[in-house]
């Protein structure tokens, strides 16, 4: 099934406070990174995968799209429900067009490196937001394959690339926490005979290193000095097609557990949230802020943890986040901060270098949000600190989205918590990540215009 992608019309929205607290119990969309990867892997393994529970979001459909352009024979048999048929490491063929990413910056990034390490010659563009994100990132250390890459200037799409079909395993040490350009490394190492080695200095989400051993490559952790790791994979495995259940992403569900947590009286649960710790960094926040949640039913699927979560309305208060967390909650600052508007007195979060080359400038842009509602925000070199004000947020503001759709979401979570309706420039982005988020929040009483 090839998927049409069209671009969505503005759509602006005014959020009003609910009348009455919220409630109920629901489950969120799959998880945006590991639904990314479970499309790329299943398309260089060989046999039938079956993936469950795929995030149907337009950042995916176009991974879906590029790994059919290069091969691969990829069905929706349901909703959530999909089949690939793998074409091998060795079985990618050139593809016909360029390759449109969408908004989609993991996708690029992930697929530069599966790109790189294959003898063709392929061509990636996006949408207007990703054409001003940074390339310079995955291509500096990929061009150690022998790789030749064509970008406009400071590294941004459209990129070229002439991938090398025998390229060197390679050695790279992340100059800043990077969970993508660690992945885009790995994946040129897949086609590379040898170890491939990576050295980070802060842990990141581990949803790549998971997923290859899922699927029968050979992956090594170690500990490195202060919290960093060395990943070694090694090269020219024979993957294996291996059925996928993809968690609820704990991105996603951060929305509605803010929300929750804001709107007095309110208790809603959130079913089947992953809960690998290298992403849990905001419920371990939310909790020292003094938040109400428990995490129950707690298993295993797919190789990840998962967990129900349940969030209660009451006091909250400032935090101190130190920047070390920063990576394993990067998505979700703008809607932590937020949350900190409304409590109890000053948080600070620290080492937020790495929102600035988000799908915005996402510090810049939540800054922004914060100030256009009456909280008082400042930056600090990379901290950001909020003010907050012990009680319902003033709101009454316009929020300029800049085509994030995390930032979308944050702002009609600070609506729904504000003494004044908030009014977003437009809510057409959120479907990248988190399709039906208007209609799902509507069935906890959120009363937000269909």
């Amino acid at each position: 099934m090839k998927t049409d992608h069209v671009q969505s019309s503005v759509r602006a929205l005014t959020v009003h406070a609910p009348r009455a607290p919220l409630s109920g119990s629901l489950q969120v969309p799959g998880d945006k990174s590991i639904s990314h990867r479970s499309l790329m892997f299943a398309a260089l393994a060989r046999g039938t995968t079956h993936i469950t529970g795929l995030l149907e979001g337009e950042d995916v459909l176009r991974t879906a799209d590029a790994m059919r352009a290069l091969g691969a024979d990829i069905t929706r048999t349901g909703t959530g429900n999909w089949t690939v048929q793998g074409c091998g490491l060795d079985g990618l063929r050139e593809p016909a067009d360029v390759l449109d990413m969408g908004n989609s910056g993991t996708a690029a990034r992930l697929l530069s490196g599966i790109l790189a390490s294959h003898g063709f010659t392929s061509v990636m563009t996006g949408d207007a937001s990703l054409r001003g994100r940074p390339m310079k990132r995955v291509m500096d250390p990929l061009a150690a394959t022998g790789a030749v890459f064509l970008s406009r200037q400071g590294g941004r799409l459209p990129l070229a690339i002439q991938g090398n079909a025998n390229p060197p395993p390679l050695s790279y040490r992340l100059p800043v926490a990077s969970a993508q350009v660690k992945s885009a490394v790995l994946l040129a190492g897949l086609n590379a005979v040898g170890e491939t080695r990576v050295e980070e200095p802060v842990a990141t989400r581990d949803h790549t290193e998971n997923m290859l051993r899922h699927f029968g490559a050979t992956v090594r952790v170690e500990p490195m000095g202060a919290g960093g790791r060395v990943i070694t994979l090694q090269g020219r495995p024979e993957l294996v097609a291996r059925d996928i259940v993809v968690p609820g992403d704990p991105s996603s569900a951060a929305f509605i557990l803010a929300v929750a947590l804001l709107v007095p009286g309110s208790k809603v649960s959130v079913r089947g949230v992953g809960l690998n710790p290298l992403r849990t960094g905001l419920f371990t926040s939310l909790k020292e802020m003094g938040a109400d949640l428990v995490i129950s039913n707690e298993r295993v699927e797919g190789g990840e943890p998962v967990g129900d979560i349940t969030a209660t309305a009451g006091a909250l208060h400032g935090v101190d986040v130190p920047a070390t967390r920063a990576p394993s909650m990067i998505d979700e600052y703008p809607v932590l901060a937020v949350v900190a508007a409304h409590a109890a007195g000053q948080s600070r979060f620290r080492g937020l270098e790495e929102l600035r080359v988000k799908e915005s400038d996402r510090l810049s842009a939540t800054v922004a949000l914060l100030e256009a509602n009456g909280v008082k925000v400042e930056v600090v070199g990379d901290d950001m600190i909020v003010h907050g004000t012990g009680g319902a947020i003033p709101g009454g503001g316009l929020v300029q989205t800049r085509m994030d759709h995390r930032l979308a979401m944050s702002a009609i979570v600070m609506g729904l918590a504000a003494r004044k309706p908030v009014c977003v420039d437009d809510t057409a982005f959120i479907d990248t990540s988190f399709p039906g988020f208007i209609t799902l929040m509507n069935s906890i009483g959120a009363g937000l215009p269909a």
